[in-house]
């Protein structure tokens, strides 16, 4: 019965985008048809055949290395507040944990890697192909299967970089997907990250957060081309912007810019953990319900409950898990995931905790769709008017997908 309310959940959400379609007599039956299989096909074929099961598995130990590698590094620049030996005997080893120095430099590492690699042309090949498959697949334009492979691996700002000659020209359908898979999706940046958050709740986390992000793509693709419908438009794929002069030179850009999503992430966590704390003092002055104080999470509980059931949770679980959509949506992924490994054991069980770890794997929240406008914005202002309403548009679209792909984990037999 579980996955049949999944089942449902897929036609729901299907029906919703139709529902906010700028042209419902225009339905791109190919399209959703492709997108819904090939979701199952990646889904299967990762999850399911012992070979690439296993190689997923495996991933976790390259988590503990990059993990490794980066509090030696941390420990060095930081010492013990960066992983190193104390100079003093402890006593609470856990009020040793610093996110700020041990966790978050972990994006510094991934960061320059992911541009050593790119220079390498290894990450190039992976883009390529992937792009090539949607295109065959999913009938949409080289430039816009470009970005939206890429996105993957670079991010929703950093991977229109690589069509940047040819954003002026994308189909206002076109720019609407690029924005709808870069918030569906996250970046390689912080696949390690949120990998080793969840490396304790769920096993080959790490492989389950690459194929929540690879689901996502023709999820985002089917959703955005029935809200706003259109054909296949620029064809020719660009040249990189993303030239390296060598590679020392893609480990120090890749550093900057690594920098830059490190700091941002530790401003927006200061920030959101601060504001949920004054909403929660706010909210328990008002009248108790049920003889328990409110609180922000239990009010996202009550309203997201509802979607995530149709994700396939039972209800009986639902206020949880509506909880952590609610604060994905409203706040960000990464502080949903926090709360997920946070969990008491048995809050949820592993069905429903793999669902959930899918449906909030996007960008899909407030603050990236500001940090969207602004970079595309930066790289195509003469279509700044159109940016902005699409952009705000795609947050729906991009929960909407994601919300598709943990739905299809519900479905199929794969936990």
């Amino acid at each position: 019965m579980l996955h049949l309310q999944s089942a449902f959940g897929i036609c729901v959400i299907v029906a919703l985008a139709w529902l906010l379609s700028e042209d419902r007599h225009a339905f791109p039956w190919r399209t959703v048809a492709a997108g819904l299989a090939l979701q199952a096909a990646l889904a299967l074929f990762l999850l399911k055949v012992p070979v690439a099961r296993t190689g997923l598995l495996a991933l976790n130990g390259a988590v503990d290395a990059l993990t490794t590698a980066t509090k030696a590094g941390s420990s060095f620049v930081f010492g013990f507040i960066g992983g190193g030996a104390p100079p003093f005997a402890v006593t609470n080893p856990v009020g040793m944990v610093s996110f700020a120095f041990q966790i978050l430099p972990l994006v510094l590492v991934i960061s320059a890697l992911s541009a050593l690699l790119w220079h390498w042309r290894i990450l190039q090949l992976i883009v390529n192909g992937i792009a090539f498959a949607l295109r065959k697949l999913m009938n949409i334009g080289g430039a816009v299967g470009l970005g939206s492979a890429a996105t993957i691996f670079l991010g929703m700002v950093e991977a229109p970089l690589l069509i940047r000659p040819y954003l002026s020209r994308l189909t206002r359908s076109e720019l609407f997907m690029l924005m709808t898979v870069g918030l569906a999706s996250v970046a390689g940046t912080v696949f390690f990250l949120y990998a080793s958050i969840l490396k304790d709740v769920v096993p080959g986390a790490l492989g389950h957060i690459l194929i929540a992000s690879m689901m996502s793509l023709p999820a985002a693709i089917l959703i955005a081309r029935i809200m706003i419908p259109g054909e296949a438009g620029v064809a020719t794929e660009s040249a990189s912007d993303l030239k390296y002069r060598s590679s020392m030179d893609a480990i120090a850009r890749g550093t900057e810019d690594g920098l830059k999503i490190y700091l941002q992430i530790l401003a927006m966590l200061l920030v959101m953990v601060a504001l949920v704390s004054l909403a929660d003092t706010i909210l328990r002055n008002l009248p108790w319900a049920w003889g328990v104080p409110l609180s922000l999470e239990r009010v996202f509980g009550w309203l997201f409950a509802p979607v995530v059931w149709l994700f396939g949770v039972p209800w009986a679980q639902a206020v949880t898990a509506g909880s952590l959509m609610g604060i994905k949506t409203i706040l960000n992924e990464l502080v949903a995931y926090l709360n997920l490994a946070a969990l008491p054991a048995g809050a949820l069980d592993p069905r429903s905790t793999l669902i959930m770890v899918y449906a909030m794997c996007g960008f899909a929240n407030l603050g990236s769709v500001g940090i969207m406008i602004a970079g595309m914005s930066t790289l195509a202002p003469q279509r700044r008017d159109e940016i902005v309403p699409l952009a705000l548009r795609a947050i729906v679209s991009g929960t909407m997908a994601s919300g598709l792909t943990g739905a299809m984990i519900g479905l199929l037999p794969v936990i």
